[in-house]
């Protein structure tokens, strides 16, 4: 046997640990997801299983062509965690565009969160539109903690790059083209084209500049 054809056999079975899960996604967790009202485009790319919640009423779409990661081989950065995708409230909407690339983000909505077409997330970024705990010491120590949360939409438009390990936070609008550079915390609106980077991220430059 020629050495370059035991390497390919060598490559291959390491390769199964990932393509029984994979064959999972497409003949069983497709249906399961269907049956549980998600609505997802065409030709959407899964590497990994992803953890996918949806709240009884609130509705989630994914668009076409999209690609999916949830796990460390598939991405140069690496992830910590699975993709994860959760609604929270039984009106909350998750809309993710067509063409999307992400790698372990955290989508959690208890209103809105709408993402463009052609976006690229970054390795574990975080897109929260809630705060998920009371600020209100007594009420996040109580039972009515839960449902005294404070949540406000979150918008990113087209084309936006987000750097990987950023966090964007509830009420916060992205134009078109938008840069967001790793790590940052972004708590406001900012307009087509920005550079952003920083804790609270702020415009450090212009796509049109470059």
């Amino acid at each position: 046997m020629k050495i370059s054809t035991l390497l390919r056999a060598v490559y291959s079975i390491n390769r199964w640990q990932y393509y029984i899960p994979d064959l999972y996604i497409e003949l069983i967790q497709k249906k399961i997801w269907k049956l549980k009202k998600l609505s997802m485009g065409k030709n959407i790319k899964w590497f990994g299983l992803p953890i996918i919640t949806n709240t009884k009423g609130a509705k989630i779409y994914i668009g076409n062509n999209c690609f999916i990661c949830s796990r460390s081989y598939h991405t140069s950065l690496g992830v910590s965690h699975k993709m994860i995708i959760r609604t929270l409230e039984q009106n909350s909407k998750i809309h993710i565009g067509n063409n999307v690339r992400m790698s372990g983000t955290a989508i959690c909505a208890a209103s809105t969160i709408n993402i463009g077409d052609r976006c690229v997330i970054g390795a574990d970024v975080i897109i929260a539109d809630n705060d998920f705990h009371s600020i209100d010491p007594i009420i996040r120590s109580s039972v009515h903690d839960s449902g005294k949360l404070t949540s406000k939409p979150i918008k990113i438009g087209d084309d936006v790059f987000i750097g990987g390990r950023s966090i964007i936070l509830k009420g916060v609008e992205l134009g078109n083209n938008v840069v967001v550079g790793a790590g940052s915390v972004v708590t406001k609106f900012f307009p087509e084209g920005s550079i952003i980077a920083g804790n609270p991220a702020e415009i450090i430059g212009n796509i049109n500049k470059y």
